[in-house]
């Protein structure tokens, strides 16, 4: 089995009961504890006009995780390029870049990260997506070029500094991209794990060498939720399987605590919906939860696991990292 990194995805979650400003606590907290158990890079993801999760202002956000941690890397989970201006998004990540030296990522995805009068209110045209895309990531490029630093447009911070960049995706489609930039490659089967299987076949079939990438780097982003028992581990689930009920039913409100008894409150076919959404969900004590990673890079073999975990109780939530980190590291 290959060896891998483990890193950490956090959508800042609005909890029922708490306050943004104890959110953006919340994420520096736990951006400490998992820079302490050596997690590799922490990532926040851009969303919008959702009481449930507070990351809008992504680099306003990385700024400030950043600036309260020491080593671990920062960066976007990602930043969804067309809702921006390829060169403000150059600047904002060249300004961290300069502040926070060989620390930053940029994951770029090209959904909205959001509903339709949402992504419309963003200045999105979806007839061009696709098109404007991988253009604008052609854009980034070279904005951080030393060779820009004769054009007309330059990004001032940002011209000349190494910021690795990574296409994010949750489908086909990006996997293609990835694979012809010659760029690493996410995938968010955290919510969507319906085509990550053939993803990754495409990406790592038609990749490209790159002067930023000479082999293939695959990174799956997956849901952790452990705890010292199994019994433990399957109730602070539950507010994990309430929030995706809550997608299906179009309902954005912030996160629940944990219940007893979902059968209590989602449909047949809701749970049927959740389960296929959540397939890629850790779910257990220290020793299943080592058992599903085991299960899962023997087949996957990737070169990262990057952990979201919804889990409503602050201090149960860094045990759950703290637990998955030890799973992880009793495989090898």
């Amino acid at each position: 089995m290959k060896n891998f990194n483990i890193s950490v995805l956090d959508l800042a979650p609005v909890k029922q009961g708490k306050t943004i400003h104890d959110t953006f606590q919340d994420s520096l907290s736990l951006a400490n504890h998992t820079e302490n158990l050596d997690y590799k890079r922490f990532w926040l993801a851009e969303h919008h006009n959702m009481e449930s999760i507070a990351s809008s202002a992504t680099s306003v956000l990385i700024g400030f995780i950043a600036n309260g941690t020491k080593k671990i890397r920062v960066g976007s989970g990602g930043i969804m390029l067309p809702n921006h201006s390829s060169l403000v998004i150059a600047e904002q990540f060249g300004t961290l870049e300069s502040l926070f030296p060989g620390r930053i990522d940029l994951g770029l995805g090209r959904a909205p990260g959001t509903d339709g009068l949402t992504a419309q209110a963003l200045g999105r045209n979806p007839a061009i997506i696709n098109e404007q895309f991988p253009r604008q990531i052609l854009e980034l490029q070279k904005y951080f070029s030393k060779e820009n630093s004769n054009a007309l447009v330059r990004a001032i911070p940002g011209e000349g500094l190494d910021i690795p960049m990574y296409i994010l995706g949750s489908s086909t489609d990006s996997a293609w991209l990835a694979a012809e930039l010659g760029l690493p490659y996410a995938f968010a089967g955290h919510f969507a794990p319906e085509q990550m299987d053939m993803a990754f076949k495409i990406y790592r079939e038609h990749f490209e060498p790159s002067k930023y990438l000479d082999k293939p780097f695959v990174l799956a982003c997956v849901n952790g939720v452990s705890a010292e028992t199994s019994e433990e581990a399957h109730f602070l689930s539950t507010t994990l399987f309430q929030a995706f009920i809550n997608i299906i039913r179009n309902d954005r409100k912030p996160f629940p605590a944990p219940i007893e008894d979902m059968d209590a409150i989602w449909s047949a076919m809701e749970k049927s919906m959740v389960l296929q959404k959540l397939k890629f969900s850790f779910i257990g004590n220290q020793e299943e939860i080592a058992e599903q990673i085991k299960n899962f890079q023997e087949k996957y073999q990737v070169d990262e696991l990057m952990i979201n975990s919804h889990i409503y109780d602050h201090q149960k939530r860094l045990e759950s990292y703290e637990i998955i980190r030890k799973a992880k590291d009793s495989l090898f």
